[in-house]
């Protein structure tokens, strides 16, 4: 895998935006051939941020973009997920195993991101999440 420049790109905060980042993620699968198993761990882990960008950052509000940025180096991958919203307590999040919320519909985004990440960093108060994967696989 070579280097790449930071990319750039801005959706609208709304649902359907979301089958721009699924493909941006198969095109870099293609591009830097991603391993499948780090590209399940991407695919879900960067959707579950832009959606939450979507959903509870800026509130479906079509006035309001999510910026997703990347870059390739050597055998990691890296995204940022930006939102316009005014963030959250990432370090007060309900347990999504705990019994009480297995039932819940929502409440499993970050729960994901940090078990399929091999790194995460929230910053910006929340409204900003870094994503961290290595590429190739690891025995």
């Amino acid at each position: 895998m070579t280097t790449k420049n930071i990319q750039t790109i801005q959706i609208e905060s709304k649902p359907e935006s979301i089958h721009i980042i699924e493909r941006l993620v198969d095109d870099l699968k293609g591009e830097y051939n991603i391993h499948e198993d780090a590209y399940g761990n991407i695919l879900v882990a960067v959707t579950e941020a832009v959606n939450n960008a979507i959903q509870h950052g800026n509130k479906y509000n079509p006035n309001l973009k999510v910026k997703i940025s990347y870059e390739v180096e050597s055998d990691t991958i890296s995204f940022v997920i930006t939102d316009q919203g005014k963030g959250f307590d990432y370090y007060n999040l309900p347990d999504p195993t705990a019994p009480e919320n297995l039932e819940k519909p929502t409440g499993r985004g970050v729960f994901l991101m940090k078990h399929l990440a091999d790194q995460i960093i929230f910053s910006n108060n929340g409204s900003s999440v870094e994503l961290f994967f290595k590429t190739s696989h690891v025995q």
